[in-house]
This record gives C-alpha cells, sequence and structure tokens, in this order.
C-alpha cells in the first residue's frame, strides 16, 4: 500500500462532503468522496473513503445480479481525491483536468457495501501541474492502483 491505514484511525473525518466541495468541483451523482478521513501535514499525502451504496447510478447495469464498481468510476475516485489535495494544498480552488493515467491496474472489485478506501500521495507537485499515486482498498484487499497526471485549466483552454 502507499501508506500504512493502521497507523491511521479510520472513524475520524477531517473533511465532511461539504468541506470537500468548496475544492471539488464535482456534484451529485459524479461526486464520488464521501469524505476525507486524513490528511499529512504537508498535504503530500490523504485517505478518503467513498461508502459503495446498492442505489449508485451504474449499479443496475454492471452487472445485473453481481454489480461491480466500473473501473473507470475507481480511477475517477481517486482522481477527485488527488484534485482535493492539490487544491488544498495549494490553497486555490481550480479546475484540475486529468492528462494521463499510467500504470492503472485492476486487482480486486468493489461492491455496494464495501467501504472503499482512496489513498493518494503526490509524486510532484508544481504551480500548474502534478503527478501523484493513487490506490483503492477495500478491507486488506487492493483494488485498483495507478498514478495520474494533472494540470491546472485555464480559462481560455
Amino acid at each position: 500500500m502507499l501508506f500504512d491505514l493502521g497507523a491511521i484511525d479510520l472513524s475520524e473525518r477531517f473533511a465532511d462532503s461539504d468541506e470537500i466541495a468548496r475544492w471539488n468541483p464535482h456534484r451529485g451523482n459524479m461526486a464520488f468522496i464521501d469524505a476525507i478521513v486524513w490528511v499529512g501535514d504537508d498535504f503530500r499525502q490523504g485517505l478518503a473513503i467513498h461508502k459503495v451504496r446498492d442505489d449508485e447510478f451504474w449499479v443496475e447495469g454492471h452487472f445485473p445480479g453481481d454489480p461491480m464498481m466500473p473501473g473507470v468510476l475507481m480511477l475517477e475516485a481517486g482522481a477527485q481525491l488527488a484534485c482535493y489535495m492539490f487544491n488544498a494544498r495549494k490553497k486555490e480552488n481550480v479546475l484540475a483536468i486529468f492528462l494521463r493515467i499510467e500504470r492503472a491496474a485492476f486487482r480486486s472489485s468493489v461492491t455496494p457495501g464495501d467501504d472503499f478506501y482512496l489513498l493518494c500521495k503526490q509524486v510532484k507537485f508544481g504551480r500548474r501541474q502534478f503527478v501523484t499515486d493513487i490506490q483503492g482498498v477495500v478491507g486488506r484487499r487492493i483494488a485498483f492502483d495507478a498514478r495520474i497526471r494533472g494540470m491546472t485549466r485555464l480559462k481560455d483552454e
């Protein structure tokens, strides 16, 4: 794992959905972070949770009778944590767009009823760009991991 979850109190909440919405533009059924559980002192590492519900928009069709969270939505959840971390560290609310997903691997399914933890660890941080390693974890299983690259979008782009 990107860092030791055993050293973190998973019942704690650093930021709720309202605080997340201050930094992230995602709303409605496209907001995949329920709470930020923990953030490192320097905002280089963070942990979030998404409680996977049986009424989410993808459950009925992916796959009927045996729902599994689509991999692209797992990545999106991790990307939203990376966006939160980037904006909160900059102390500036900008729209982050993602340029690249590297080394993505899906290792385990995520299903309704799961507590889906998202881990984020900064690799590179700049004025407009960032590189972040992300993981999704259910229980002791890594559901996915990837490296993502993002940058702030300028008004005229």
